[in-house]
């Protein structure tokens, strides 16, 4: 997230809306006409990989889904040997990994943009989706109250610092021993106090969701991280984003999660599929987040 300013968030935001709003009347525009875009992913995807395969096509280029397994990566090639080759072939390359210095290799090495689809430190364009949607529902980002009830994990690393760069309150709350890095809470409270957001983490859950404007949550267990996943879930069994936690928050809270949902584990069917939930919207979202990111930096 920290690779962009405020003002370059908000131009895609606005691209993000100016797109969508093209598709569902006059078509798209072919931004990426005669450009060859590569996914490689190394973790299973629906939204992601589904998202921006349909945003390549739409906006008039091909998209080239690549597997780690079935490249010469598999058999030892160097990573930068990799970058170097797939760099003069594609236009730029959308990569879904799991260690972060994997994206950092091929930034160093490929001569194309290189696009964070996740890893396991940070998940950028889940942030620019959810944003997206954020404003659709609240007509705002900028003096809200965002409560993450959950791990903290990719998404939670990308939403502290990408709410802490647009001027938001955002608030954690887990169990202790689940908090997320030192140092992304030290990055995003030095970005809140120059964007004046707030960034606060409270173990407390019910205390944590009073006035929430927004109600996020994510899986308890992140892909990779299955060991131990039983004793992780006896730590969070009181953070789950239920009807009767929604009644501490604003009335009109939104309810959101980045999917795949494990319900009756971080979220009860019952409030995912209530009226207050945007989770739909938000998916949908990740598809016109994904085209204005690669309009962006692509066209």
């Amino acid at each position: 997230m920290t690779d962009l300013s405020r003002e370059e968030i908000q131009s895609i935001l606005d691209l993000a809306d100016k797109l969508k709003a093209e598709s569902k009347s006059s078509g798209n525009s072919p931004l990426l006409s005669k450009k060859v875009v590569g996914l490689l992913f190394e973790k299973p995807s629906t939204r992601t990989r589904a998202g921006f395969e349909t945003a390549v096509y739409q906006l008039g280029g091909q998209a080239m889904y690549l597997r780690s397994d079935e490249l010469q990566l598999s058999r030892g090639e160097p990573l930068k040997d990799t970058a170097r080759v797939l760099g003069s072939y594609l236009s730029g390359m959308v990569i879904r990994t799991y260690a972060h210095e994997t994206l950092i290799e091929f930034a160093k090495h490929a001569p194309v943009p290189i696009i964070n689809a996740l890893s396991d430190l940070e998940h950028p364009t889940q942030i620019i989706a959810d944003m997206m949607t954020i404003r659709e529902a609240k007509g705002k980002l900028s003096d809200l109250r965002f409560v993450f009830v959950g791990d903290g994990n990719n998404v939670c690393n990308s939403w502290l610092l990408g709410g802490a760069i647009m001027g938001m309150e955002v608030v954690v709350t887990c169990p202790k021993a689940c908090q997320p890095e030192k140092s992304i809470v030290a990055k995003a409270n030095q970005l809140a106090k120059e964007s004046g957001g707030k960034i606060e983490l409270i173990q407390d859950v019910t205390k944590a969701v009073e006035e929430a404007d927004v109600l996020y949550t994510d899986v308890w267990v992140s892909m990779g991280q299955e060991k131990g996943a039983k004793g992780k879930q006896k730590k969070f069994k009181a953070y789950q984003v239920n009807s009767k936690l929604v009644t501490k928050a604003k009335s009109d809270c939104s309810i959101m999660h980045c999917l795949p949902a494990k319900r009756g584990q971080e979220i009860t069917d019952e409030v995912i599929e209530s009226q207050q939930s945007i989770a739909w919207q938000q998916a949908e979202n990740k598809m016109h987040g994904a085209r204005a990111v690669l309009a962006a930096f692509l066209s």
